[in-house]
């Protein structure tokens, strides 16, 4: 595999979209002011809010452990943890960074599906008001989940109230929300509705180093852009930043994006289901494929396509598709599997 072929490993491994950095061009020309007191920043602010709503506040960062960071900073004391599921990127893939940084515990809970439900909630409540316990104070699921599943508006809404019943703040990593809220139909408010503190992600869907922090809860906002600025988070050349959300949210270009991305997954869950040896693990919602192969398979499709093992023990892997992942590429991987699998595709 050459570095210009399109992959399956993740859907950080694909470029921008030629209208992000057409978008990126035009704001290269003369000066401006810095640190996000721009035109384009100020635009890229109110699509925020056209999408989220009103009350939205945004904050452009650089990174998605950056996002998820700053967005538990602004919801949580030292002493509070953070209830997530067990597969949750701020618990698996930030190298402790929101622990190290928010001096909060993770309590990770395992699911089999990469979602929160009420019961699940209130099976990580315990030791409230004792003073040698870490407190209760923050749910944070993903959406879509680690698994490419999503949470349905009444899925999304009994989290909500669970949380809310027990006195608790909602965080959600939102890095492929686009996805989400494409394979739901819906708006990207709606996608993470009840919320306080999105993580929305714009780097997985066609952009480059541009996420947002979108707080819902104005209760939040007093102090968000000391804690940006503190977590190493401020761009100074914001209007870069901005100009790619701009690129994004004012068509339906974000939709587009990952609605191929979904489209493409699905596809190639369809194509390899029904190849000996290859079993689907989870519904394919998004943009994520999970399945077990035959132990020997793995190595010999690895050596022809980029993708990523996600349980050894289990010869469970993981294939993501992209914005700009074409039915060509998902019928030639089709392939590779079916032959690993020493299978032909019906």
């Amino acid at each position: 595999m050459t570095s210009h072929e399109r992959g399956f490993a993740s859907d950080n491994a694909s470029g921008a979209h030629p209208a992000v950095l057409d978008a990126m061009i035009e704001a290269n020309h003369g000066h401006t002011h810095a640190y996000g007191d721009d035109p384009w920043t100020a635009r890229a602010r109110e699509l925020v809010r056209k999408h989220f709503g009103e009350v939205a506040e945004p904050y452009f960062v650089f990174n998605g452990t950056g996002a998820n960071v700053t967005s538990l900073q602004a919801l949580r004391r030292s002493f509070e943890g953070v209830i997530c599921p067990a597969t949750a990127h701020i618990n698996c893939d930030e190298c402790g960074a929101p622990e190290f940084f928010t001096g909060s515990k993770l309590l990770a809970v395992p699911t089999p599906d990469g979602k929160l439900t009420p019961a699940l909630i209130d099976s990580a409540i315990s030791g409230v008001g004792f003073e040698h316990a870490v407190q209760p104070g923050v749910v944070s699921i993903t959406q879509s989940t680690e698994y490419g599943t999503v949470y349905r508006p009444d899925e999304l809404a009994a989290v909500m109230a669970t949380a809310r019943a027990h006195g608790l703040r909602v965080h959600v990593d939102g890095a492929r929300l686009s996805n989400a809220a494409a394979a739901l139909g819906c708006s990207l408010g709606e996608a993470c509705a009840g919320a306080d503190v999105v993580s929305f992600g714009a780097t997985k869907n066609g952009a480059v180093l541009a996420e947002c922090v979108v707080l819902l809860d104005p209760a939040c906002v007093a102090d968000f852009k000391y804690l940006r600025k503190q977590s190493a988070q401020l761009a100074s050349k914001m209007r870069y930043v901005s100009a790619q959300f701009i690129a994004l949210l004012e068509g339906d270009l974000w939709r587009e994006n990952a609605a191929n991305a979904n489209a493409m997954a699905a596809r190639l869950a369809d194509a390899v289901g029904g190849v000996p040896g290859v079993r689907i693990t989870q519904p394919v919602e998004a943009n994520e494929v999970f399945a077990v192969l035959p132990h020997d398979s793995i190595a010999a499709l690895a050596a022809e396509f980029d993708f990523y093992t996600w349980d050894e023990r289990a010869d469970e892997v993981r294939w993501v598709t992209s914005w700009d992942t074409t039915s060509a590429d998902v019928d030639r991987f089709a392939e590779g599997i079916a032959r690993a699998c020493g299978a032909t595709l019906g």
